[in-house]
């Protein structure tokens, strides 16, 4: 049967037809799909793992122990487990094993644009690199195949367009691999420095025969077109970006095994076609790996290392086609992202804004908090970095009191918690804020360990944060509600004042949770209203200005009440309240 997929849910597709056994991976956009379509796959053992290095650990273990794995991860997420994956690269696998990464070119949303092409380079592993959902899915099970026939893990690398991107996949039956058998064998999984002398040996010579593997592969294909003008040199959504601006008119060779890439076959393509163009997206892995051969290649000087490409920009860079298009003649007001109406973050940043206090952010929704009006944040660098980085601004400057790091629940369990113990340990007097709003809100509501429930639902134990804090030797914990910023002001007062770690747990469920319950919405008195605007500093998306006066949408208010103690006149009230 033929469906339309996801490429996501085509990988995930694939994992269940080449009967991998389990997966482990933490959620990160645009990779965030793939780990929840498994999920629903009875036969594929799935999990969220607190972060990326553990989940590739997690699937690394069942590799040894004979099973097929995979886990998934966007391209920063590679960052965390790369510790594992460059070891995994000498021990090699039992089963086959999968690392998906999803590289997000134009940073839809991340903080930096980096070419996980770089890595499989400097690992020394094969890197696959599907077109369209159809290969998405087919590429699974061809990396499942590499990674066991040359022991080695395989790299699958996505990008944001093709992991949310739809076409036609056919859907084929699972094929049962039996789990193989284990082996005790020190010598390839224990990489003690005598044991990884002989391993390195071991990757060199892999890495030899798969060069030779990527002249023949089926991954890599050519297309000839009827004249030799052009040629162009693609992978991946670069690929269609070509065939849909030049169509058959030029000839391809489509780069399906990215790492290692092939010699001779691109050498034979060359010498057929006059004029040889390399379209890929970031770095110039693929142009440097022809023009360091003597190939000589049209690249970088046309197409920018930064961001996504288009069908536009290839028919204007290779055949000077301009697109027709009409221009807008008014300017289109700024519409940055907001937190949402009833976000439990509003009220700790609009009380951070308030006090002026200094702040390490963290990765979340919340660090929407860095944008206006709230603008109350100062820094964010990783997943993580928040705590760390706050605890070396502290040590830089002296023993501030106008200094706290914030992070997500999600993020505290991610790598947060290393930083707090690390503050404890070396006599840090830092404030950290622990925005808990009971799920993992940025990637689109993925549990973790501080929810009590599974990837599946299932209920199990509940990791408390305040329990964590305490074993971390965290004194000071205390939790209080955003929402009423009054309290809150008053405990962070309390808290920096103290010269000794501390942990403000700012507690209250996403707004966007099924089971939370709001408020009925509030609404303007329009006699009141001096249009001041002052009821603007809360950045909530439900209050606008209409006909000169505040106004209030009824259908996003959810009555938090945040917006009502900004107005000095009154002229905000709930439903029903006297004038």
């Amino acid at each position: 049967m033929k469906r339309l997929m996801l490429g996501n849910e085509a990988v995930a597709r694939g994992l269940y037809e080449a009967g991998c056994g389990v997966v482990s991976s933490y959620p990160g956009t645009p990779s965030t799909e793939i780990t929840e379509h498994v999920s629903e796959y009875q036969e594929v053992y799935s999990e969220w793992a607190p972060n990326e290095k553990v989940a590739a650990e997690v699937a690394l273990g069942a590799s040894i122990a004979g099973a097929r794995s995979f886990c998934a991860m966007k391209h920063v997420g590679l960052n965390v487990a790369a510790d594992p994956m460059f070891t995994a690269s000498y021990t090699g696998i039992n089963g086959g094993f999968i690392i998906a990464v999803a590289d997000d070119q134009g940073m839809h949303s991340s903080q930096n644009e980096q070419d996980s092409r770089h890595y499989a380079i400097a690992a020394k592993l094969p890197m696959v690199e599907p077109a369209d959902s159809a290969e998405c899915k087919n590429y699974v099970k061809a990396a499942f195949e590499i990674s066991e026939q040359f022991d080695t893990p395989v790299l699958l690398r996505l990008c944001t367009r093709v992991s949310h991107s739809q076409s036609i996949v056919e859907e084929n039956d699972r094929v049962e691999v039996p789990l193989k058998e284990y082996i005790k064998n020190p010598q390839k999984y224990v990489m003690m420095p005598g044991n990884a002398k002989g391993r390195h040996v071991v990757v060199e010579q892999r890495c030899k025969e798969l060069i030779q593997f990527a002249e023949n592969t089926s991954l890599n294909t050519v297309e000839y077109a009827a004249n030799n003008e052009i040629g162009v040199i693609a992978a991946g959504i670069t690929y269609q970006y070509a065939k849909e601006a030049l169509g058959d008119s030029v000839s391809y060779l489509k780069i399906g095994l990215i790492n290692p890439l092939p010699l001779k076959k691109i050498k034979e393509f060359a010498s057929k076609v006059k004029k040889v163009y390399v379209i890929e997206e970031l770095d110039d892995i693929i142009e440097t790996h022809c023009k360091k051969n003597g190939i000589d290649v049209i690249g970088k000087e046309l197409f920018s290392n930064i961001g996504e490409y288009s069908q536009k920009l290839i028919a204007e860079k290779i055949l000077g086609k301009q697109t027709e298009f009409a221009e807008y003649n008014e300017n289109i007001p700024v519409r940055p992202p907001v937190m949402c109406p009833g976000c439990p973050h509003r009220g700790m940043f609009y009380t951070l804004n308030k006090m002026k206090l200094t702040v390490s952010g963290d990765i979340g929704c919340y660090t929407l908090g860095a944008a206006p009006p709230l603008g109350a944040m100062d820094t964010c660098i990783c997943m993580g970095a928040s705590i760390s980085a706050l605890h070396g601004f502290n040590k830089a400057r002296g023993a501030e009191d106008r200094t706290v790091a914030v992070i997500g629940d999600s993020t505290f369990m991610h790598s947060g918690i290393t930083g707090l113990i690390n503050i404890t340990y070396n006599k840090g007097y830092s404030t950290v804020i622990v925005a808990d709003n009971s799920i993992t809100g940025m990637t689109g509501h993925q549990q973790n360990p501080t929810t009590g429930k599974t990837l599946r639902g299932d209920i199990v134990e509940q990791i408390s944060i305040e329990k964590v804090c305490d074993a971390a030797g965290v004194k000071r914990v205390r939790v209080v509600d955003p929402n009423n910023v009054e309290e809150l002001e008053a405990i962070l007062k309390e808290e920096l004042a103290v010269k000794e770690p501390s942990v403000l747990i700012a507690r209250r469920p996403c707004a966007l949770l099924k089971y939370v319950k709001h408020n009925p919405p509030f609404k303007i008195i329009a006699e009141k209203c001096k249009s001041c605007k002052a009821c603007f500093k809360i950045g909530c998306p439900a209050i606008s200005m209409a006909n000169g006066k505040a106004s209030i949408d009824s259908t996003l208010c959810v009555g938090c009440n945040l917006c009502k103690p900004l107005c000095a006149f009154g002229a905000i009230a709930e439903q029903g309240e006297e004038l």
